[in-house]
């Protein structure tokens, strides 16, 4: 079992930043995959940016902008998040593959809006 737990979410104006985390029960190391979706009102989650054995994938409507990093003592996940748009509103969720198991954090909400 894994636990996931996201926090960092809020209402931000358009340009501005936001850093989310997730706190996660077992160790980084550990996980297959460790990285972030998201899900806005009316469509389908999708990938946000992943980590595996050291090798990032990042979706392109947020490359350059949004970046993965992890703290391997404190078994956390953060997703930084700068020069954030409307269109990046969305519950973001925390996710993990261990041991051929998907693991989904609560969710946290994004909302970017003047």
């Amino acid at each position: 079992q894994v636990q996931l737990v996201e926090s960092g979410g809020g209402l931000v104006q358009p340009g501005g930043s936001l850093r989310l985390s997730c706190a996660v029960s077992r160790s980084i190391f550990s996980m297959n995959v460790m990285g972030w979706y998201r899900q806005a009102p009316g469509k389908q989650r999708e990938l946000v940016t992943t980590i595996t054995r050291g090798r990032t994938t990042v979706a392109d409507a947020v490359k350059g902008r949004f970046t993965l990093s992890t703290d391997n003592a404190k078994n956390t996940v953060y997703l930084q998040m700068n020069s954030l748009k409307p269109e990046d509103t969305a519950v973001y969720y925390c996710y993990s593959s261990y041991l051929s198991h998907d693991y989904w954090g609560q969710g946290t909400q994004v909302t970017v809006s003047s």
